[in-house]
């Protein structure tokens, strides 16, 4: 098909019906027409969601200022690190985050939701330690 109109498709990682890892098998040059067999594997980074990878770019743009992603995504501090969190295990990384420190950042993340009042997250983060 030299010089159609050729659409770009996103590349999945996940088989749709069992979720196991896909391989490529298959690469094609539009150029020369040549075409390679065998099993390629993607990288890690295609395990990510497209909001992950969103994340991940704007965190590498904000050379990882928590603040400065914070105000362009317009999200507050807890789902900033839960979201770095998600994206790190996505990535198959380890995340040691203890139970205090993920009952902090939920108690801060209704706060920022204003499902509770910042007397009753005062109340609550004093009592975690």
């Amino acid at each position: 098909m030299k010089g159609a109109s050729i659409l770009k498709k996103e590349v999945i990682s996940k088989c749709p019906v069992c979720g196991h890892d896909l391989a490529i098998t298959r690469l094609h040059c539009h150029n020369c027409e040549i075409e390679i067999s065998g099993n390629f594997y993607l990288h890690k980074f295609h395990a990510l969601t497209r909001e992950q990878m969103e994340f991940v770019l704007t965190f590498l743009k904000n050379q990882g200022s928590i603040k400065a992603i914070e105000k362009e995504m317009n999200i507050s501090y807890p789902t900033v690190k839960k979201m770095l969190n998600e994206v790190l295990l996505a990535l198959g990384l380890d995340v040691e985050e203890d139970r205090g420190s993920q009952q902090r950042n939920e108690i801060l993340e209704k706060l920022a939701r204003k499902e509770i009042s910042f007397e009753e997250a005062n109340a609550l983060l004093k009592a975690l330690k």
